[in-house]
C-alpha cells in the first residue's frame, strides 16, 4: 500500500499544481494583495478543495450531479463566479495602494471558488478513482488516500500563494501590478475554457 501511496503522491502534484482557476486565483489575491490580506480567501480555498475531496471520496458528487439539471447549474454559476473573481484580480489596486478602501478576499470568496471549480472535480476525482488504493485493501487505504490528496492540495495551494507574494515585492510600481493583476484575470478566464467547453 505504501508504494501506491507514493505513486498517488507522484501523480497528484503535478496534476493539482498545474494552473487552475484556484491556483491561479491564489497567486492573483496573494500578487494583488499580499499574503496577509489573502490568508482567509487562503483558508477557504483549502477548505473548498478538501471539501470537493470529500464529495468524490463518499460518492456524492456523482449523486448530485446525476440529478437532471444540476450540472448545468454548477456549471454557470462556477463560471459567473470565476468571471467575477476575474475581474476582482483584475482591477485590484497595486499592493500596499489604498489598502484602507480595497475589499479584502474573503474566506467565503475562497471555498465558493473552491467548491465550484471544475478542475478540483476532473483532476482530485480521475487521482481518487485511479489510484491503485482502493476500498478492498481497507478503511485505512481509503483514509490514507484521502489523507495524501488533502496534504498535496494544501501544499500546491500554498505554493501558489507564496508565489503570487513572491512576485508581489517587485509589483509596487502601479503600472507592473496593473499588467500583472491583468495577466492573472486572463489566465484565470483562459482556466474557464474547459467548464465553458464541456
Amino acid at each position: 500500500m505504501v508504494g501506491d501511496l507514493a505513486l498517488l503522491l507522484l501523480a497528484a502534484l503535478p496534476l493539482m499544481g498545474s494552473p487552475g482557476p484556484a491556483t491561479l486565483s491564489l497567486a492573483g489575491m496573494a500578487a494583488a494583495h499580499g499574503i496577509p490580506r489573502s490568508l482567509r480567501y487562503a483558508v477557504g480555498i483549502n477548505v473548498g478543495t478538501l471539501g470537493v475531496l470529500l464529495l468524490i471520496a463518499t460518492g456524492t458528487t456523482a449523486i448530485v450531479l446525476g440529478l437532471p439539471g444540476m450540472k448545468t447549474a454548477a456549471t454557470a454559476v462556477g463560471g459567473l463566479y470565476m468571471l467575477y473573481l476575474a475581474w476582482r484580480i483584475a482591477t485590484a489596486p497595486p499592493v500596499g495602494a489604498n489598502e484602507e478602501r480595497s475589499r479584502l478576499p474573503s474566506f467565503l470568496g475562497g471555498f465558493a471558488l473552491a467548491i465550484a471549480n471544475p478542475k478540483a472535480y476532473a483532476a482530485i476525482g480521475s487521482l481518487y478513482l485511479g489510484s491503485r488504493v482502493d476500498a478492498q485493501q481497507g478503511i485505512h487505504a481509503t483514509v490514507a488516500k484521502v489523507l495524501v490528496l488533502a496534504f498535496v492540495a494544501v501544499a500546491v495551494n500554498t505554493t501558489w500563494l507564496a508565489f503570487g507574494a513572491a512576485i508581489a515585492a517587485v509589483l509596487r510600481d502601479p503600472r507592473r501590478a496593473r499588467i500583472a493583476n491583468l495577466v492573472f484575470a486572463l489566465l484565470l478566464l483562459v482556466s474557464l475554457a474547459p467548464l465553458l467547453l464541456s
